[in-house]
């Protein structure tokens, strides 16, 4: 009796998420989505230790979200999807985790070049990062989903490996650096946007758009553990942290973190309404 109660619970729940789910999206819909999102997939050890699995396993789970997350971005129209897939911190776990995180980046970029979804949308992906610090046949495969999707125009997908994003600006820094060196530009034209269009990103030759939106963080953590700084900073982004860890994470708390950055923007601006009508009526 208490198991059948528990499974006409669970199936009225699990209802109640579908139609709680159906009516955000369409609100969602309704107002303008964010261009740029940026994710920090945190807790897939976490969520292996609450189910007393193991670590492998968990990133496992958590690469099945990734791939169900990238398709829900470009299924709403989002043009451009930065995720966090693993940081130069990483490279200071043990062997054979990082072993561990090494085959599993090796074949989910290989899906990636043969992904007849990334084909159909039309997604160009791109690994940022310091890829010199990862081993040979996932720069290979790196490479090989890169040179597959780089016809593509439609939708972006970049993917932070061996990131860092303060090494990332100092990368930049020495990019320009270099250039004023050899008098291809001066000192005094360099400025913010000299330093965006030669970070990571850049690469893509103005293709692709810097600043973030919105940033997502799971896993109960409410920090941006140097990912995407100068794309992030000074940009108005909204952030939403999340308590659910990675592999937990659903299409309703995608849409919940859409709806943070769309109250923030209706905010962002009447207040710069307000603003210029006390500007006005002091004028006057």
């Amino acid at each position: 009796m208490k198991r059948k109660l528990a499974s006409v619970c669970n199936r009225v729940r699990d209802r109640a998420y579908r139609e709680y789910e159906t009516i955000l999206e369409e609100e969602v819909l309704e107002r303008d989505l964010p261009e740029h999102v940026a994710v920090i997939m945190d807790g897939n050890r976490r969520f292996a230790r609450k189910l007393g699995i193991s670590t492998k396993d968990g990133y496992l789970y958590g690469a099945e979200v990734t791939e169900r997350v990238i398709e829900w971005c470009f299924e709403l129209g989002i043009k451009q999807l930065t995720i966090y897939a693993f940081s130069v911190e990483n490279l200071h776990r043990t062997e054979d985790e990082k072993q561990q995180l090494f085959e599993l980046m090796r074949v989910e970029f290989d899906k990636l070049s043969r992904d007849e979804r990334v084909h159909s949308r039309g997604v160009r992906v791109k690994a940022i990062g310091n890829l010199e610090l990862l081993p040979e046949d996932v720069r290979e495969a790196i490479r090989k989903a890169e040179r597959a999707t780089e016809r593509y125009r439609r939708y972006r997908l970049f993917i932070a490996v061996a990131y860092s994003g303060r090494m990332e600006i100092v990368d930049s820094v020495r990019i320009i650096a270099s250039m004023v060196k050899r008098g291809l530009i001066t000192a005094d034209e360099i400025d913010e946007d000299t330093i965006s269009r030669h970070l990571y990103m850049g690469e893509l030759g103005g293709e692709a758009k810097i600043a973030v939106d919105l940033i997502i963080r799971t896993g109960g953590e409410m920090r941006l553990s140097n990912f995407v700084p100068w794309q992030a900073s000074g940009n108005e982004c909204a952030a939403y942290f999340c308590a659910p860890f990675w592999p937990e994470f659903r299409r309703i708390d995608l849409l919940r973190a859409i709806r943070t950055y769309q109250e923030r923007e209706e905010e962002r601006k009447r207040y710069t309404v307000m603003r210029m009508l006390k500007l006005a009526r002091a004028f006057s």
